[in-house]
């Protein structure tokens, strides 16, 4: 039987939308939560990443639940383009699940920025490069989309806890604190705050996170397609 396809579910537009979205929910979550930890911290950064961690699995696993039956729910084009490569949404569908993830994320942006009465334009100062900043987006996109294609594959219940539970945990077991997102990578380099990104340090970021997705998809095609 055909793997029923992401585009015979629901109409573009839907899907658009449930794209932006979560892009909104999930970028404005990161950004606030970590304007919001920095505040109440008193200057202690593990604390912070802490509370700034907890959201943001929090809000992945709402976001997904509530709309992956409509669009997929990636809010991330590292997951659009592998799922497009797999021949499983159609590019033209994939660019523009990826325009709505970027401007929708910049919207989230600026709205954790009015909420927290900061400045709603700004580029972030924070320097986050190096090989080993670099590689741990790597490992960090590479889990990932592993994580999602094995729980597809075998318990599609559980996409949305599993994706919750592994960005949680990669926050703290990577270097990079896991953006594993170029979407968002973009959108915090537009933040000066804790979750922030200096501009010059966004291209490498994207780029490993490129690579480490195309690398599981590769290795989850060994891992988890039917043996013949």
């Amino acid at each position: 039987m055909r793997r029923r396809r992401l585009a015979d579910v629901a109409p573009l537009a839907r899907r658009i939308a449930a794209e932006g979205v979560g892009a909104f929910f999930l970028f404005a979550c990161v950004i606030g939560s970590g304007i919001m930890a920095q505040a109440l911290s008193a200057g202690n950064d593990g604390v912070a990443l802490l509370a700034n961690t907890i959201a943001t699995g929090a809000i992945l696993f709402v976001l997904i639940t509530m709309l992956g039956p409509i669009s997929g729910a990636h809010f991330n084009p590292a997951v659009t383009l592998v799922f497009a490569a797999r021949r499983e949404l159609p590019w033209v569908d994939a660019a523009a699940y990826i325009a709505a993830q970027l401007a929708f994320g910049i919207l989230g942006a600026w709205a954790a920025h009015l909420m927290f009465d900061l400045p709603t334009l700004q580029f972030s100062v924070k320097a986050r490069t190096g090989l080993g900043q670099w590689t741990g987006e790597f490992v960090a996109t590479f889990g990932l989309v592993l994580t999602i294609l094995g729980t597809a594959k075998f318990k599609p219940q559980a996409v949305a806890a599993s994706v919750g539970f592994y960005i949680t945990a990669a926050y703290w077991f990577t270097s990079s604190t896991s953006f594993a997102n170029p979407a968002i990578t973009v959108v915090r380099s537009l933040s000066d705050t804790f979750a922030g990104i200096a501009p010059r340090d966004v291209p490498m970021f994207v780029a490993a996170q490129l690579i480490g997705a195309s690398s599981a998809m590769a290795v989850g095609k060994s891992l988890f397609s039917p043996q013949k």
